[in-house]
């Protein structure tokens, strides 16, 4: 056989199987990934607060990024910039998506304001803030894990992952591989601050993308790893 017709089959031999077979390397990675860690259940819903489209807004069946803006959501133009470029703006685009904003009765005029100058006459439908009185605001608080308290005006620049069944997404164990190494003591990740735009950037955006590929791979009846819970971890280091 002519060397030259040998040496072109086994370039195109290569050039073909090469592909397939990452891609049969990278499956199992696709289906054995590990889902995004349930760091608090039952949080409230949000019956008590009125909408600013009037439509009711429902945390329930959504995957929601819920934030408090409180009482001069415009002091919080830069976190909700960061929020919209780094996180809405990349998941807009999936099913039932969406981003709250609670804010208290009163500051409908100013939370509008705030849309209107982060939206540069972008699309954000799926971007809602919801008003209630400041005691509700606190409940609705108090359901989430955190340990830093709202301020006085009702306001954080963290927010939250909030998953289809009101129960809030984080990371039971954050550390670094080399907090691994070290053995450092296990910190969790329950909220996610705006101000810090490499923890939106990298870290929120990598745990959205694993909810969302949890829920699709519900959808197809693929998912079949169990999710760590805070509260069954914690349960059985007390039984050890």
């Amino acid at each position: 056989m002519d060397i030259k017709k040998v040496g072109r089959y086994t370039i195109l031999g290569i050039l073909f199987f090469l592909p397939v077979t990452f891609l049969l390397l990278l499956y199992p990675a696709t289906h054995n990934y590990n889902p995004l860690d349930i760091v608090n259940e039952d949080v409230i819903e949000l019956k008590a607060f009125s909408s600013n489209t009037g439509t009711p807004i429902s945390l329930e069946e959504n995957i929601t990024v819920l934030g408090f803006f409180g009482m001069n959501p415009m002091d919080k133009s830069t976190a909700a910039s960061n929020l919209k470029e780094l996180v809405y703006d990349k998941f807009k685009g999936f099913k039932k998506f969406q981003v709250v904003i609670v804010v208290p009765e009163g500051t409908e005029e100013v939370a509008e304001t705030l849309k209107e100058e982060i939206s540069q006459y972008e699309d954000l439908r799926f971007w809602h803030f919801v008003f209630g009185s400041p005691e509700n605001i606190k409940k609705l608080y108090r359901s989430i894990r955190v340990v830093p308290t709202l301020d006085n005006a009702l306001a954080t620049d963290d927010v939250f992952i909030i998953d289809k069944e009101l129960n809030q997404r984080g990371r039971i164990d954050d550390r670094s591989d080399n907090d691994i190494e070290k053995d450092r003591p296990v910190y969790g990740l329950n909220a996610y601050n705006c101000i810090e735009v490499a923890t939106i950037k990298n870290k929120m955006s990598e745990d959205m993308r694993i909810l969302f590929t949890e829920y699709r791979q519900k959808r197809k009846g693929e998912f079949n790893t169990d999710i760590r819970r805070a509260n069954d971890l914690k349960n059985t280091d007390e039984e050890n």
